[in-house]
């Protein structure tokens, strides 16, 4: 698997931590995705629409050998799978799955922007990718992701899980 990317996972509905390892699971079982590393989980509050429940969220790093469109077309399958309707922007989601970054790639279509739009301005999600890899410069950005984190508040973001060892899994009790 030659592609190097990055997963952003989050849950507020229901059994939040089951989804999300449903996701992973999810991405392995299509053989064509590996987790190489992953974040502890955070609680986060919400963004956007903030009348909501509280949110799981996580990385986790993947080795893939899809193309960042076909990438795209699975994440999207598997939120499809799993329940997840799209009513209120930024609203309740039992899944969500983005892709943050693919290898050192900018990517600009009316489906897939890479590096993720947003990603700059989202404690939830820099915070997990920090965990990960600290010193990642973000293409047509060009700074880390230390560089980001310290010029924005984390205040909405809390520990919930701490990353335990190795295997993704060992994070959900299996």
């Amino acid at each position: 698997m030659k592609n190097r990317s990055f997963l952003s996972l989050g849950s507020n509905l229901g059994k939040r931590e089951d989804s999300l390892y449903n996701a992973i699971k999810q991405l392995e079982d299509s053989g064509h995705i590996t987790v190489v590393n992953y974040s502890s989980i955070y609680e986060t509050d919400p963004v956007g629409y903030t009348e909501q429940n509280s949110f799981l969220n996580m990385v986790i790093e993947i080795a893939t050998d899809y193309q960042p469109t076909v990438l795209l077309e699975s994440c999207l399958e598997i939120e499809k799978r799993m329940g997840r309707t799209r009513i209120i922007r930024w609203g309740p989601r039992n899944i969500d799955i983005d892709i943050l970054l693919f290898n050192d790639q900018r990517i600009e279509t009316e489906k897939l922007q890479i590096p993720h739009p947003r990603m700059g301005d989202r404690a939830f999600v820099l915070v997990p990718l920090q965990e990960i890899d600290s010193e990642i410069i973000i293409p047509g950005i060009n700074q880390t992701i230390n560089d980001m984190v310290e010029r924005l508040s984390t205040k909405g973001v809390r520990l919930w899980k701490q990353k335990s060892g190795e295997d993704v899994y060992e994070l959900f009790g299996n």
